[in-house]
């Protein structure tokens, strides 16, 4: 992602109906858990590093991009700048590793499951969010500088491969997938990533939190999110 894309996607992060849903969902999956160590591996702005530092975890955003690395520690939030592929942390020191919408940015992300792996503690856990299915892949992903979207077979092989344990693997934004499909059908080369009209906005946000009282998270979503533990 160019640094341009960087800083729109910072200044769309605090209202965004996507950034504020995504922000809820990790909120859910992590409050039940344990407070301890954690890693925000290509944490961008930071929006979602701050979910678990406001939770109680002592979180540290690893970031690639200088540019999204100054946004996050304007922040007030605590950054290093690395590389995915070579966590500048020690084996088995992490209670968490999560990564949202980061891996399919990487040319190796088996050496990004690996890594994960190793810096968690026996019993620790991951969280990962991925784009869904090259059947959605448009302009939206060139733009945004992916590489891949993930299947979720393929999703569950890197982690295990990478010696984690699948808990779950769940479709987020399920409902609004039809919508992203026709809108992405003619999209050659162009970001979605734009600001919304306020009323269109909370309608977005209503449609995905309406999800979590439905039973559609193994039907095919815009996002894939993974819960594993170390082995």
């Amino acid at each position: 992602m160019d640094a341009q894309e960087i800083r729109k996607s910072a200044a769309l992060e605090k209202k965004h109906w996507w950034y504020a849903e995504r922000r809820g969902l990790v909120r859910r999956l992590v409050r039940p858990l344990p407070a301890g160590r954690a890693l925000d591996v290509g944490c961008g702005g930071g929006g979602n590093t701050g979910v678990l530092r406001d939770l109680g975890w002592d979180v540290t955003g690893i970031e690639y991009s200088p540019v999204a690395a100054g946004i996050a520690r304007g922040r007030g939030l605590k950054v290093v700048r690395g590389d995915a592929q070579c966590l500048p942390v020690a084996d088995a020191s992490m209670d968490l590793v999560m990564s949202t919408d980061a891996w399919e940015h990487i040319e190796d992300d088996k050496a990004v499951a690996r890594e994960t792996a190793r810096v968690l503690r026996p019993g620790g856990r991951a969280l990962v969010a991925v784009p869904c299915s090259m059947a959605l892949w448009s302009g939206h992903d060139v733009a945004l500088g992916h590489l891949r979207r993930y299947e979720r077979a393929d999703l569950a092989a890197l982690l295990e491969g990478a010696g984690l344990k699948v808990v779950d693997i769940s479709s987020w934004n399920v409902l609004l997938r039809p919508v992203a499909r026709l809108r992405r059908k003619n999209n050659d080369s162009e970001s979605e990533m734009e600001e919304v009209h306020p009323v269109l906005n909370a309608g977005l946000r209503a449609a995905v939190a309406t999800e979590r009282f439905l039973p559609v998270q193994r039907l095919p979503g815009i996002s894939l999110v993974a819960r594993a533990v170390k082995r």
